[in-house]
């Protein structure tokens, strides 16, 4: 499905009834808007972990600006000051009151500075393998000099630069960084070919915004509470980064994830799942 909202339209796909009938019982289930990870990548890398808590939750998942099935545009609109903006009149096309928000790596930036900028529009925030300023760019090329071949480190070039060519050199990107993304560096996590994948949004982040990207000073005006999960061999999003949102977070924990690196969801996956089912008591 598409909507027409702002100066774009965004594709959303939605999974699981919000009204449902059990037995002699009527339930209207909470609304989460799940928001996918890159910037570049779309919402599919999501299904079928996140399908576990469609019996629980109304899942709308939400392809940014630029990407996915959304429409394409004007490269320099594609910024997280927009996406947060777009997700706030998403919500409002949609008719909803407040919605849960969960939100991995870039995902998770938009999440949290949603949740910062608009308050009251949400119930509960759930951020993961993700940070809140640019400082994590130079922790991960280091990282990356330690743990890298020489083939990883060639094409994290392209990253550091914003210089991607091609979507077909963004997903060779992510077929040799797979064993990083991943602590079991199985072929499940790496990515699929029939992806849709936006180069342009990747390199306008890296080669442009999340270079001043920081968010640290907003994070207390965050009310609602809120999940940060981490990663403890994430090698870009490293866990002292989800530390510091929990400090700065009020009402705010951390659950931290000891056989995962970024990919969570296909790392520990039955975890991830139970972390979030008991955090929201669903």
């Amino acid at each position: 499905m598409k909507a027409k909202i702002r100066d774009t339209e965004l594709f959303f796909d939605v999974e699981g009834a919000s009204v449902v009938v059990e037995d002699d019982r009527i339930r209207e289930k909470p609304v989460a808007f799940l928001l996918h990870g890159g910037p570049g990548a779309d919402h599919t890398s999501y299904k079928p972990t996140f399908s576990a808590l469609a019996d629980r939750l109304q899942l709308v998942y939400i392809d940014h600006r630029g990407q996915g099935r959304s429409a394409r545009g004007d490269q320099s609109t594609y910024t997280l000051d927009n996406n947060v903006e777009d997700l706030e009149a998403l919500r409002q096309y949609l008719g909803l009151d407040q919605i849960i928000v969960i939100g991995g790596s870039y995902g998770g930036m938009v999440a949290m500075a949603y949740a910062a900028r608009y308050p009251n529009a949400l119930s509960h925030l759930i951020a993961y393998a993700t940070v809140a300023s640019y400082e994590f760019l130079a922790k991960a090329q280091q990282t990356l000099n330690d743990r890298g071949t020489p083939d990883q480190l060639a094409i994290a070039q392209k990253l550091w630069q914003g210089s991607f060519q091609s979507n077909l050199e963004l997903q060779s990107y992510f077929e040799i960084m797979a064993p990083l993304y991943s602590y079991r560096s199985t072929e499940q996590t790496n990515p699929s070919p029939d992806r849709i994948l936006s180069f342009e949004a990747i390199n306008e982040a890296f080669g442009g915004f999340l270079r001043t990207y920081d968010i640290r000073s907003e994070l207390p005006n965050i009310i609602v509470p809120s999940l940060i999960l981490a990663g403890r061999h994430d090698w870009i999003c490293g866990p002292e980064f989800s530390e510091e949102i929990v400090r700065l977070i009020p009402r705010s924990e951390l659950r931290m994830f000891e056989e995962s690196s970024h990919m969570l969801r296909t790392d520990e996956p039955g975890k991830l799942i139970e972390a979030i089912a008991d955090f929201l008591s669903i």
